[in-house]
């Protein structure tokens, strides 16, 4: 849910995640617990300084990497009304540079290539960051500055508050955020737990200097703060050095805490709360109130969500999903510090009813309750929950995610260890005591939302002179000296890093995999490519790849669709399809003893799949409610029209899914596309983890050596695209919605042009990270008109598309696209500096040694550099072509590639600002 974090993040929204949902909370660190004889924390050591700060440091040596984090013991939780928002809106502030270094600190974290954001939440705000290890210690220095030394200067608060209520409106787009909105508040009618994280619009804008200052001298001090550190590092040097940044910073005495009102009587209205508002889709949002993270009754709870939600065996799929009542079913058990609860959401079928779907949700409970649960189910929710922990959590930032939650929200860092050993012990009468203890119908909040009826409506398909004409000049970058002189220095890096390659087979009917055995997690992580994606849809049938590759695991010759799902939920492993332009994108993870179990699973669907007419039809109802409610964002009307403008009718990239595309769509279709597109010769897969490689080897040609091959494989040829000959612009209107989306750009390059490299670096100075390149110095920071703006080079394959993309007020939208033309014309006939080069490529080699630490992205690129041909050195190559990018072919490619006069402009959102361009 959106209200459970907010990010400070130079990402799109949709992609932020929750920090502190029981299912990601308690998945974060039982990677070790496979690993090590005891428990998972048992080589974190805790220090605490003579000012109170506590220390947790954690050794991984298994990349050279390491993670900083700083976490403070303020949250939205010691807000009332009248400041609900603050401790957000200090979270960004933190960004702006102290008295020492008054300069963006988004620009030093990027400079030094850190992976750094930060986020508020309910009882926690943290900052975090990870580098490679030789910038351990500036990043530190960093960190310790601005526990002290920030400034909250009044120009610089007012434009933040602006970028703050842009995130809002953001979040205010969202039916489910506002529904979450009302009932929370109902739940929690007097405790800080029901005001929203981020604040209220009409809170944020009454902000003066002075509270936030208050705010920060009294909550960001060492005592009430936990420093974590987790990698590549010596305990005892790193501990000295953190006694020369952090020991100086006094105590501070006057710590004063807003008392919240008692959570003991959440509140349970007896009717359902309604919104009847603008929008599309039937939301039905259930809240039961629970104990705090330290009630002995969580782990219990945390194993019955898992039995009702997780997965398609679990009791409310089958009930409201299987039935074709409901499109979709989440739930999360939140654990806080003073209370907390058990939140189901579900999104109604099309025309169905949300009373019935109400009155069907508490009769599945309430079965469940009365005939209990099988120990089958149990134990297979308690392996499920384990090898989550393990498998989302492999990589040192999440390990450390884990050890701050646990030190501020319980006060303890070992508390998931004496968690996980409770949940081993959970039975199945647990389960149905604390379902008739805390999911009664007398304690519970419901919420509706009914959508009135609304049109989206296009207006204009030319330029509009308000978009273009408008002369926002402006100022001068930061010059990159000014950020190399704040820099801390950098300790010289000690010895190179380990270049180990996969190795490469290929079997006689072309199938291709890479395979790199890394023995530092008892895990396995499968990534696959099949050359089937969405551009070999028909423009008749439109969503016809994404049908197919949605429906792989709904049944095959030999196994239906629940035990399929049931082969791969008792061993907690993992198995998704996703449909991209180029390829289908397989994702894959299990432990490694259940390797065997996930490549049968995947080589049985790829091969054997039989589409069965109930389950297509299933899917397809499903499919057009998300249809109808991708249609309600902003953010996805405008990327399609954005591409329908660049891209003609008849090419590939044109055509997206409709209601009519779908229902055209017949089950032979799926058939005969699966029989045609889905072949070993243009299937690439590729493993990262703990196996070996013989044996891995030995079972992929087991499985996969009679997938037969027939004829050439289906090829497409790209027809050319050229330019706009000026400004295209176009303003599809969503009325009611708070926030804009604008999409701007054209036709690009593709992954083997020779100016790649160049794009990338000219790209990351341009708008490669929000808080520290161009675009996002001035348009997000300066002026405040943007809570995200980034830019980006889609080359894969085919040429692909430049685009910008941001999110502004309607009434900010047509100053910040005049402040990025501007911006875009400015290096296009200009040019960058020598200096934003160095600074960019370094952050662009840094960012990517950090990546590799991560066995995810590690197995992506290992794949996608398969898949595009490139030689398998490339993995490791890649930096050295990066560091040879020159100036000179750098502000070529600015030439070459920025356009700022032949550009489509795609804004979605509020009538009034189609209103005020056409003036």
């Amino acid at each position: 849910m959106a209200t459970s974090s907010f990010v400070l993040s130079d990402q799109p929204a949709h992609s932020q995640h929750s920090v502190i949902s029981n299912k990601e909370k308690y998945q974060s660190t039982l990677l070790i617990k496979r690993i090590m004889p005891s428990t998972l924390t048992e080589n974190v050591r805790k220090t605490v300084l003579e000012n109170g700060l506590t220390v947790l440091t954690k050794e991984v040596h298994t990349a050279p990497v390491v993670t900083v984090q700083v976490w403070y013991k303020v949250g939205s939780r010691n807000e009332e009304p009248g400041v609900n928002g603050i401790a957000h809106q200090l979270e960004h502030m933190m960004f702006k540079g102290t008295r020492n270094r008054p300069i963006q600190f988004g620009r030093l974290f990027s400079a030094l290539g850190s992976d750094s954001n930060a986020f508020t939440s309910y009882d926690q705000t943290a900052y975090y960051g990870t580098v490679e290890r030789n910038k351990l210690k500036a990043l530190l220095v960093l960190e310790a500055d601005r526990m002290q030394n920030s400034q909250i200067e009044p120009e610089q608060l007012a434009s933040e508050k602006r970028v703050v209520i842009s995130e809002l409106q953001g979040y205010e787009n969202s039916p489910e955020y506002r529904l979450n909105r009302a009932v929370m508040q109902a739940v929690f009618p007097n405790h800080a737990y029901g005001l929203p994280v981020g604040g209220t619009k009409a809170d944020v804008e009454k902000f003066e200097v002075e509270q936030v200052e208050k705010y920060y001298r009294n909550f960001y001090n060492p005592d009430n703060a936990v420093l974590v550190i987790v990698g590549d590092f010596q305990t005892a040097n790193t501990l000295e050095t953190i006694k020369e940044t952090f020991g100086k910073i006094p105590k501070r005495q006057e710590l004063v805490v807003i008392p919240p009102s008692s959570p003991s009587s959440p509140s349970s209205p007896s009717s359902p709360i309604v919104l009847r508002e603008p929008g599309v889709g039937r939301l039905l949002q259930v809240v039961y109130p629970l104990p705090d993270a330290n009630q002995p009754d969580v782990p219990a709870l945390d194993v019955m969500d898992y039995i009702l939600t997780e997965g398609r065996n679990s009791r409310l799929y089958q009930a409201l999903v299987e039935s074709g009542l409901a499109s979709e079913v989440t739930a999360s058990v939140t654990s806080l510090r003073e209370s907390g609860w058990y939140e189901v959401l579900v999104t109604a079928g099309s025309k169905q009813d949300l009373k019935k779907i109400d009155s069907m949700l508490s009769s599945a409970i309430a079965n469940v309750a009365e005939k209990g649960v099988t120990s089958e189910e149990v134990e297979q929710a308690k392996t499920q929950l384990i090898a989550d922990v393990i498998l989302s959590n492999r990589d040192i930032t999440s390990q450390a995610m884990r050890l701050g939650t646990d030190e501020t929200t319980v006060g303890d860092y070992r508390y998931t260890d004496r968690y996980l050993a409770a949940v081993r012990l959970v039975k199945p009468t647990d389960v149905v005591t604390v379902i008739n203890k805390y999911l009664t119908k007398e304690v519970r909040t419901v919420g509706f939302f009914e959508p009135t009826q609304k049109m989206i409506a296009e207006v204009g398909d030319k330029p509009d002179s308000a978009q273009t004409t408008e002369n926002f000049s402006p100022l001068a970058p930061v010059l990159p000296s000014e950020v190399m002189k704040y820099l801390p220095p950098v300790d010289l890096a000690t010895d190179a890093i380990a270049q180990i390659l996969p190795q490469e087979f290929k079997f006689t009917n072309g199938l291709r995999i890479l395979l790199l055995p890394d023995r530092s997690t008892p895990t396995v992580t499968l990534s696959g490519h099949i050359q089937a994606g969405t551009e070999f849809d028909p423009d008749n049938k439109a969503g016809l790849a994404a049908f197919v590759s949605e429906n792989l695991l709904n049944g095959t010759n030999n196994k239906d669709v629940l035990t399929i799902a049931k082969v791969l939920a008792e061993r907690g492993a993992s198995l998704d399809f996703q449909t991209h332009r180029e390829g289908v994108h397989i994702e894959g993870d299990s432990l490694a003893e259940d390797l065997p179990i996930l490549l049968e699973v995947l080589a049985d669907v790829v091969k054997n799949s039989t589409f069965p007419v109930k389950e297509l039809e299933l899917h397809r109802q499903q499919t057009l409610t998300d249809l109808q409610l991708e249609l309600d964002e902003p953010s996805e009307v405008a990327r399609r029209i954005f591409v329908q403008s660049i891209y003609p009718k008849k090419h590939p990239l044109h055509t997206f899914p409709t209601e009519e595309s779908l229902q055209q769509i017949q089950r032979q279709d799926v058939i005969d596309f699966k029989a045609k597109h889905y072949r070993p010769d243009t299937t690439v897969l590729a493993l990262v983890g703990d196996f070996d490689l013989d044996i891995v080897r030995s079972l992929i040609k087991n499985e996969f050596g009679d997938w037969e091959v027939s004829g050439q494989a289906p090829t497409l040829k790209y027809p050319t695209v050229s330019m706009p000959e000026e400004i295209v612009s176009v303003n599809p209107v969503l009325p009611d919605k708070t926030q804009a989306v604008t999409y701007m750009g054209y036709t690009g390059i593709n992954r083997y042009d020779p100016r790649f490299h160049a794009a990338l670096v000219l790209n990351q100075i341009l708008g490669g990270d929000t808080l520290s390149s161009r675009l996002g110095a001035e348009v997000r920071d300066r002026q405040g008109l943007s809570y995200g703006i980034y830019s980006y080079f889609q080359a894969g394959k085919n040429v692909g598309t430049f685009l910008i993309e941001m999110q502004t007020s309607p009434e900010d939208s047509s100053k910040a696209i005049a402040s990025t033309r501007e911006i875009l014309q400015q290096i296009h006939q200009q040019g960058v500096t020598a200096l934003e080069v160095e600074t960019a490529k370094r952050t662009l080699i840094s960012n990517y040694n950090v990546s590799l630490a991560n066995p995810e992205e590690l197995t992506d690129r290992i794949l996608m550099n398969e898949v595009y041909g490139l030689d398998k050195v490339e993995l490791h190559s890649f930096t050295d072509k990066i560091q040879k990018v020159t100036l000179d072919q750098v502000n070529q490619a600015a030439r070459e590639l920025l356009h700022p006069d032949k550009i489509v402009v795609v804004t979605a959102g509020p009538s009034v600002l189609a209103e005020k361009n056409m003036r």
